[in-house]
């Protein structure tokens, strides 16, 4: 009963806090997830032009791309990786069973487990885990294109009329994305076979975006008044800047876990997980996934003196998001769904240190993804533009780490996530710090 008071204290603080958080973050001018679409202006990007019209009306440089109106993929892939989100394994650190012949309960492993995949052993009747860990993703590519110089090509409406419409408008543009996640997780174990648990993330992100305008007047090189961007000295410049950002924080998508183990067969042991998501993080803000989502997960795992192997297979059934549909017009769409893939190993070096090392996968179905592509002007100038494709594709990460024992039930957890390839929106290293309780 002591324990099931502690969890539901360590949730109700832990809430309280990222309801603060939360409230703070609140002050963001403009939802994250609406800064792309509205990087030039409410209207798109609109150049500036004193041509007149036959009918005397001003002509309207509007130029469009599919930078705007189809690159969704940043705002699926950053939904993804908060659905998937690599919590540590709520019961990864001590593991107990109870000895008859001495009364008491004893260690069952000498390694304290896995740092970002799991074990099948359970904690043990009547304990209790909680801890913290914080990771921080600073986002440095998608697909493989250098988040700091994503080229996109605006073209003029009605382009294929010729004339002035063959005029296109150049943009290098940089997405500066960062997710900091302050993770909080408690596990029971109700029996020996059987834990629960709950995560709760306290989310903060920030955006930077820029981009660099620049105006090819390939249809109207002899009258630059009829696109261009004024310049300081009242001219017809060719080039303009545009910038924004913002910043939120807050809860994120809460996760409840229940974990029943099998009758261990020698040093093998078999358990199922199924994690159940829920879509309390603030979407817009890019702070959870917006989608409910159920993971099950199958874990195998061997025990020796001190090296115990582990294989974990799951799959995770999303929901609807804004954010897999039309986040300006607030239509939803469907998340992709995912088949994660996670092998490794954990060695227990001594009793007070174990290193740990895994392989992580996810394979993403039918998700939007950016191409490099070539678009060639009328004139026969090319240059580098994104396009967008929709197809499945895996993520593959390594992970290496260490648990220290601090003293008495005191694990401290530092591990290092990087990249094994491009797909997908990715951070080349990302750190994680972090400690447990078990009582």
């Amino acid at each position: 009963m002591k324990s099931l008071t502690a969890l539901a204290a360590g949730c109700l603080i832990v809430m309280g806090v990222s309801s603060i958080a939360q409230a703070q973050g609140a002050t963001a001018p403009t939802p994250l997830a609406l800064l792309i679409p509205t990087l030039f202006g409410p209207n798109g990007l609109v150049v500036d032009s004193e041509a007149k019209l036959p009918d005397g009306s001003t002509h309207s440089g509007h130029f469009n791309s599919g930078f705007q109106t189809e690159f969704t993929q940043f705002n699926i892939a950053l939904a993804s990786q908060l659905a998937a989100v690599s919590l540590p394994s709520p019961a990864s650190g001590y593991t107990y069973a109870f000895d008859p012949t001495l009364g008491v309960f004893q260690r069952t492993t000498q390694s304290f487990g896995p740092i970002l995949s799991d074990r099948a052993e359970t904690i043990g009747k009547g304990k209790f885990t909680f801890g913290f860990n914080y990771q921080r993703y600073t986002f440095d590519t998608i697909e493989g294109v250098d988040l700091g110089a994503v080229p996109a090509v605006f073209t003029h409406d009605d382009a294929q009329l010729g004339g002035g419409r063959r005029d296109i408008v150049t943009t290098t543009n940089s997405i500066r994305t960062s997710i900091g996640q302050f993770n909080s997780f408690f596990t029971y174990g109700i029996t020996k076979e059987f834990d629960v648990s709950v995560a709760l993330p306290v989310i903060s992100a920030d955006m930077q975006l820029g981009s660099t305008a620049t105006i090819h007047r390939i249809g109207t090189s002899a009258t630059p008044a009829t696109h261009f961007f004024r310049d300081a000295n009242g001219g017809f410049g060719t080039t303009k800047a545009y910038s924004s950002s913002g910043s939120a924080s807050g809860l994120g998508d809460v996760i409840l876990r229940i974990k029943a183990k099998a009758p261990k067969n020698g040093a093998t042991s078999l358990a199922m997980t199924v994690d159940a998501r829920f879509p309390t993080g603030d979407e817009r803000n890019l702070l959870g996934s917006g989608a409910w989502g159920v993971r099950p997960a199958i874990i195998l795992s061997w025990a020796t003196h001190s090296i115990s192997p582990h294989v974990n297979l799951a799959y995770q059934w999303n929901g609807s998001s804004i954010l897999g549909g039309d986040v300006a017009r607030g239509q939803r769409g469907d998340l992709p769904d995912q088949f994660l893939y996670n092998a490794g190993l954990d060695i227990g070096v001594s009793k007070r240190l174990t290193l740990a090392a895994d392989l992580l996968g996810q394979r993403i179905t039918s998700s939007p993804r950016l191409v490099s592509k070539t678009f060639t002007a009328a004139n026969g100038e090319t240059f580098p533009q994104s396009g967008f494709i929709r197809s499945s594709f895996d993520v593959i990460n390594g992970a290496v780490g260490a648990k220290f024992s601090a003293g008495g039930s005191v694990l401290v957890d530092f591990n290092v996530l990087f990249k094994l390839n491009e797909a997908g929106l990715r951070d080349t290293v990302t750190p994680l710090l972090g400690f447990e309780y078990s009582f």
